[in-house]
């Protein structure tokens, strides 16, 4: 396939699915104007129907073969708060493309779902520091207490943007509940009383 045929079918397969999804969310009036005003009930389900489709398509958008669409893709689900895309996400990781595993990552943290914080707990080790970044700091948004083990262990990256991630992530968690992973505590500051002067 030439890179113009590539390009157009990237574009035209993008489109659709933003445009659709504006659709729904945005005016989802739309689909009602040419008939009469259905019971509640009815509008609600047809709403509902529609952001399901969305989610499907988007979740197809993953496996895209541009990598600007799959980023598009990742960013559009965590705006939609689909947990029923976490799986499909948690999966997409191997994304070859460093920032579209980021934005997966991200996407991740947004959705706040702890079924994915092992995937997560994983990309603190890829190859990409943003990558690692993005996972630390997903996992400090997720606030489960089983990934201070490894964002302690992140305190120890090359990188120190990472390790700031993974201080932040372990505060956000709570992390002073258990051991502090400082390995140099702080000493004990004296107060002392004042004096007022009058």
């Amino acid at each position: 396939m030439s890179p113009a045929a590539v390009f157009f079918r990237t574009l035209l397969k993008s489109s659709a699915i933003f445009v659709g999804a504006a659709a729904i969310f945005l005016h989802p009036s739309l689909e009602w104007r040419s008939r009469a005003q259905p019971a509640a009930g009815t509008t609600v389900g047809a709403q509902q129907s529609g952001s399901e489709a969305a989610v499907d398509a988007l979740i197809g958008a993953l496996k895209d073969v541009d990598a600007g669409v799959r980023r598009q893709a990742a960013h559009a689900l965590a705006q939609l708060n689909s947990r029923r895309a976490a799986p499909a996400l948690a999966a997409a990781m191997k994304d070859a493309d460093d920032d579209t595993r980021a934005t997966i990552v991200s996407a991740l943290g947004q959705l706040g779902d702890a079924s994915v914080v092992d995937a997560l707990i994983g990309a603190l080790k890829d190859k990409s520091v943003s990558v690692r970044r993005h996972a630390a700091s997903a996992l400090g948004e997720i606030g489960e207490a089983r990934a201070l083990d490894a964002l302690a262990q992140a305190l120890k990256d090359e990188d120190a943007s990472v390790r700031r991630a993974a201080a932040a992530a372990i505060a956000e968690i709570g992390g002073d509940r258990g051991p502090h992973p400082h390995p140099h505590p702080h000493p004990a500051v004296s107060v002392h009383p004042v004096v007022v002067v009058r």
